[in-house]
C-alpha cells in the first residue's frame, strides 16, 4: 500500500478544447494535482493530439505541475523544448527511446522529473537497468492514442510486479497508470501499488467533474 496519498492527472485530452481555458480552470480550482498533458504525433501512436502552441497556452494558466507524456518517435528531440514550456515531469515511451539511458539523464539535466512508459505489451522487467535513472513508470493501461478505452485487467499485475522491483531495488520513482482509470477501479489500482492516476473520461464527462476529481483522491 502506498505511504502517501496518490494523485490525481486529470487529462487534457480529454477536454473540449473549444473550452480549453474554462476546463484548465477548473483543474486549477479542483483537488487535482497534476495536469497530464499527451502530445502525440500520429507516427508513434495513431492519433495527433496538440503540440507546443497549445501546451504554451496551458502552461500560461495551470497553477499546478505539468506531466507531459510524449507518445511520439524520437523524443530526445524535443526535450529542451518541453523543458522550456515549463514541463515539471517530462515521459517517453521505452518503445520510442533508442537511447532511454541517455534521454533520462537529459530530461534531469534539463531540470524536469524523468519518466519512462510502457506500452500494454511491454514488460516492467525491461526497466530493471534503469530504475535508478527513473522518477516515474507511467503504465499504460489501454493502447495509447485515444481516450475512453476500457482498463486492461493485466495492467494490474504489471503495477504489482513493478511495485515489488521497486520495493527490491530501493528505488523511490512513482508509478503512474493511464487509461480506463475511473471509480468503478480506481482503489484497485491504488491498492496494487499505483501513486498517479491519470483520468480522462471519468473526469471530463462526468456531469461535476470537481466532485469526481475529490471522489478519485479518497
Amino acid at each position: 500500500m502506498n505511504t502517501m496519498s496518490h494523485l490525481i492527472a486529470p487529462s487534457i485530452l480529454s477536454a473540449d478544447f473549444l473550452e480549453l481555458g474554462r476546463d484548465v480552470e477548473m483543474i486549477n480550482a479542483s483537488e487535482a494535482d497534476w495536469f497530464h498533458i499527451d502530445i502525440m504525433d500520429g507516427v508513434f501512436v495513431p492519433n495527433i493530439s496538440f503540440g507546443m502552441p497549445v501546451l504554451k497556452a496551458i502552461q500560461a494558466r495551470a497553477m499546478k505541475p505539468l506531466d507531459v507524456h510524449l507518445m511520439i518517435v524520437e523524443p530526445e528531440r524535443y526535450i529542451a523544448d518541453f523543458a522550456a514550456l515549463g514541463s515539471s515531469v517530462l515521459t517517453v515511451h521505452y518503445e520510442a527511446s533508442r537511447h532511454l539511458h541517455r534521454s533520462l539523464q537529459s530530461i534531469r539535466l534539463a531540470g524536469m522529473k524523468a519518466g519512462v512508459s510502457l506500452n500494454p505489451h511491454t514488460p516492467v522487467e525491461l526497466l530493471s537497468d534503469v530504475l535508478g535513472e527513473l522518477d516515474l513508470v507511467l503504465i499504460m493501461s489501454v493502447n495509447p492514442g485515444f481516450g475512453g478505452q476500457n482498463f486492461i485487467s493485466n495492467s494490474l499485475t504489471k503495477i504489482e510486479k513493478l511495485a515489488a522491483m521497486r520495493q527490491s531495488s530501493g528505488h523511490h520513482f512513482l508509478i503512474e497508470v493511464d487509461g480506463g482509470v475511473g471509480l468503478n477501479n480506481y482503489r484497485s489500482i491504488v491498492d496494487a501499488g499505483a501513486d498517479v492516476l491519470v483520468a480522462g473520461n471519468a473526469v471530463f464527462a462526468s456531469s461535476d467533474p470537481v466532485k469526481t476529481i475529490s471522489e478519485l483522491k479518497r
